[in-house]
């Protein structure tokens, strides 16, 4: 029988997404100090670029104690990734025990739930989900070469394909090509194939997003096509995850694009209601919060600190 804690909990909690890293330090459930730097998500950058991310975000984070590290990362799918990402974060706490997850586990606890199916919608798209029995499971995930549907990057990308379908087909770009080649800087269609093999990364047209609902509200019937897919895409995925947990809710959605387009969240409501699905919720806070209820679920080991 392990003996109390005489002083609180010294947690430092990571989200690492595709465009940035955000940490945050805590102390007996009390926020000390926020960080962010860019990614530090080493299936989207390089080893010596996580390393000098990760170490900005410890550095702006303040010295002190460190007892628990819950960090939570895309493309963790095996026990080798979640060990490269340890050992990075090991050189700033030595002392402490470090968790690793994936980072559609953050969304579910950041929602303050248990049990239920997470989503995120951001750079990347994945689903995961835990029944009540602890069963766990997941959808998508696969990056954005297999997969990363209705993601930032997927949207982006679409927008292009769109503008070039309608060069090809003889068309003067719509509002949803205008605003491509404005913001690519381009005169026409066809140079948008070179600019996306080029030196661009998947951040980068990611951050394009926005011009697919931008087009849609001024009624872009290509935008629409491409949004409705998106919804489908994710009904797909959330199907096949409820199906294999024997669950329909609740489901937190996160990422910048599940968060910050009210117009597809209404979409996605209705669509997953439709589909038997309950309790869509759509976080509000920042998804590194919910490190901290990992953290609070999860007992130190007895040796610890």
């Amino acid at each position: 029988m392990s003996t109390p804690r005489q002083t609180p909990l010294a947690l430092v909690g990571l989200d690492i997404g595709g465009t940035k890293t955000h940490g945050m330090r805590f102390s007996g459930g009390e926020v000390l100090a926020e960080a962010k730097s860019g990614s530090a998500n080493v299936q989207n950058v390089s080893a010596e670029t996580a390393a000098r991310n990760i170490a900005e975000v410890f550095a702006a984070l303040g010295p002190g104690r460190i007892d628990r590290v819950v960090a939570g990362a895309g493309g963790v799918d095996t026990e080798e990734d979640a060990e490269t990402l340890c050992s990075l974060i090991a050189v700033h706490a030595p002392a402490a025990e470090i968790l690793v997850v994936h980072d559609t586990r953050l969304i579910l606890a950041a929602g303050q739930a248990s049990t239920g199916m997470a989503l995120i919608l951001g750079t990347g798209s994945a689903a995961w989900g835990v029944n009540a029995a602890g069963r766990e499971g997941r959808a998508g995930g696969w990056g954005y070469l297999l997969g990363d549907e209705a993601s930032g990057y997927w949207m982006g990308r679409e927008a292009v394909r769109h503008t070039l379908r309608e060069f090809n087909r003889g068309q003067a770009p719509g509002e949803l090509g205008r605003r491509v080649l404005a913001a690519n800087d381009v005169r026409s269609p066809d140079e948008l194939i070179a600019l996306f093999h080029g030196d661009t990364d998947r951040r980068y047209w990611a951050q394009q997003s926005p011009l697919v609902f931008e087009a849609l509200a001024a009624g872009d019937p290509g935008s629409a096509e491409i949004v409705a897919e998106a919804v489908d895409h994710v009904c797909r995925m959330l199907g096949d995850l409820s199906s294999l947990l024997e669950i329909n809710g609740p489901v937190i959605v996160g990422g910048g694009v599940g968060t910050h387009q009210p117009v597809f969240q209404e979409m996605l409501r209705t669509a997953l209601g439709a589909a038997g699905l309950k309790d869509i919720r759509f976080l509000e806070v920042d998804p590194v919060e919910g490190t901290r209820f990992i953290s609070d679920h999860t007992p130190l080991p007895a040796n610890a600190p």
